[in-house]
């Protein structure tokens, strides 16, 4: 199968890495020439556990001179999507399948509005990753599933064969009649880490560490719940606590967040499309949120910081 994956950060890399190392026709597309350039002349470095490998795969910094691949990954900052997508628009071919596996909600209605809803398939992933420097890269994969669907509940041959190419790379995937409820339990697993370790600056290890966090990230996610039971959305995570437990299984001491990550890099963070969602979502159901809301208030605090130096 031929893939490309529309932004090639740290997540990007490890699943399209992966993908790469078992035989699939992978191309990172990504607009950091360093990044791109060291991928190419020296392959893409990938630390997975307690071992590290470098794996042979394509990089290019737009999708200009491209053909239209079997599926298109959309993996870029969320606040990114549109103008990532509109981007690409010449590589979606007729049957290519366009799918984001980005954190949080709402992105596949701005895909839709590019290229038309019949491309896009919705999906969610647990693996993670750190980048460490261009084209070196820490992969968390092991053990990480990846759940995908049509939007409809359908259960298509397009779904089957994305999961196979998945499955070949021993990258646990599965087709799911409710893509709707997984979005939801993948933001749970965000709420209840993200924001808490950009603001407090842990990784891992020492976010999981101290008991405080573990009481503010279970609140959090507990609000996540009832707006989503609010909207008839079926979840499979039970019980707050448990999207807290799930969020660090199999990850090392020092892998830090997406949004830490962010924030590190003087970046702006996705906190409109996770915590923000909660608080957004729960407006419409007249749901207060405020502990999400505060959390987003704190985030946008930092980010307001940053923009001031």
């Amino acid at each position: 199968m031929k893939i490309y994956f529309l932004g090639a950060g740290a997540l990007g890399c490890a699943i399209g890495g992966t993908l790469a190392a078992a035989g699939s026709d992978v191309t990172l597309i990504d607009p950091y020439q360093a990044h791109v350039d060291a991928i190419n002349r020296d392959g893409l470095r990938m630390k997975v556990g307690d071992s590290e490998r470098v794996v042979r795969v394509r990089a290019a910094l737009d999708a200009a001179k491209l053909e239209a691949p079997d599926l298109l990954i959309v993996l870029v900052k969320s606040f990114h999507t549109r103008a990532a997508i509109e981007g690409a628009r010449n590589i979606v071919g007729p049957d290519t399948a366009v799918m984001s596996l980005q954190n949080g909600m709402g992105h596949e209605e701005i895909l839709s509005e590019v290229v038309g809803a019949g491309h896009v398939l919705a999906g969610k992933t647990y693996v993670g990753g750190v980048m460490l420097a261009a084209g070196h890269v820490i992969a968390g994969t092991q053990g990480k599933r990846t759940v995908i669907g049509e939007i409809d509940g359908r259960i298509s041959e397009r779904a089957r064969a994305i999961a196979a190419e998945f499955e070949r790379a021993e990258l646990p995937c599965e087709v799911s009649g409710n893509i709707l409820g997984a979005m939801w339990d993948k933001l749970l697993i965000n709420v209840a880490t993200g924001a808490l370790s950009g603001i407090t600056g842990q990784v891992y290890g020492s976010l999981y560490a101290v008991p405080e966090i573990e009481a503010t990230a279970i609140a959090a996610v507990a609000e996540a719940m009832t707006v989503a039971e609010a909207g008839g959305v079926k979840l499979s995570i039970k019980a707050p606590r448990d999207a807290w437990v799930m969020a660090a299984e199999g990850l090392p001491y020092e892998f830090k967040t997406s949004m830490l990550q962010s924030l590190e890099k003087g970046s702006i963070t996705e906190i409109d499309f996770i915590n923000g969602a909660v608080v957004r979502i729960g407006r419409k159901y007249d749901i207060p949120t405020p502990v999400n809301q505060t959390l987003v208030a704190a985030i946008k605090g930092i980010e307001r910081r940053m923009e001031a130096k």
